[in-house]
């Protein structure tokens, strides 16, 4: 039995990669599947936990090469996720949690239609713009090209199989859970092995 691909997504600051997290502890037999990426690495930030950090011209050589599932340009980096990420876990069974922007969950979608895309997203733009604010990972102008996208990632949330509002993270990861529980496992023997 394949495993199932679980993916996380919205708009930066709405909440999605602290949900996965908490998902992850709730559920300990779903594995993360870590995205490639060309930005520097945040403060406590491992190569190969929370991404693949790989020099732009390797990340474009493996794009050449047809290496990623769906990558995307954002903010002057790339991101993606890399096919070897998938492929072996998968076919063992495995189920997969994505943390990724809307563009690729989309994307991931049109090549795994049976993908479970769960849309994350804040109790308004405001509240997002003091979430990215609090991060201190970006300056203001980084800041602006990342609210003036949200916009565009709202408006694809009607394609996503699951819409979670990030008001309250408890609440937000009891939807998540509750919705991944109903619609990831075949049967209670399954779903008492992750918990």
């Amino acid at each position: 039995m394949q495993g199932k691909l679980i993916v996380l997504s919205g708009p930066s600051g709405s909440g999605k990669t602290t949900i996965a997290h908490e998902l992850m502890t709730l559920l300990s037999c779903l594995e993360f599947s870590v995205s490639a990426t060309t930005r520097l690495a945040r403060p406590g930030e491992q190569d190969g936990r929370d991404y693949y950090f790989l020099a732009k011209p390797e990340f474009l050589r493996q794009v050449q090469e047809g290496d990623f599932v769906e990558w995307e340009e954002l903010f002057g980096n790339y991101y993606g996720t890399l096919r070897s990420e998938i492929g072996g876990k998968r076919d063992k069974g495995k189920h997969l949690v994505f943390d990724v922007d809307v563009k690729g969950a989309l994307s991931i979608k049109r090549q795994y239609p049976e993908a479970l895309l769960i849309f994350v997203h804040p109790p308004s733009v405001e509240a997002l713009r003091q979430r990215l604010r609090d991060r201190h990972t970006e300056d203001e102008s980084a800041l602006k090209l990342r609210t003036d996208r949200v916009a565009m990632e709202l408006k694809a949330r009607h394609k996503f199989d699951c819409q979670v509002a990030n008001d309250s993270l408890e609440q937000a990861v009891a939807e998540v859970y509750d919705f991944v529980k109903h619609h990831t496992y075949t049967s209670g023997e399954e779903y008492n092995r992750c918990r």
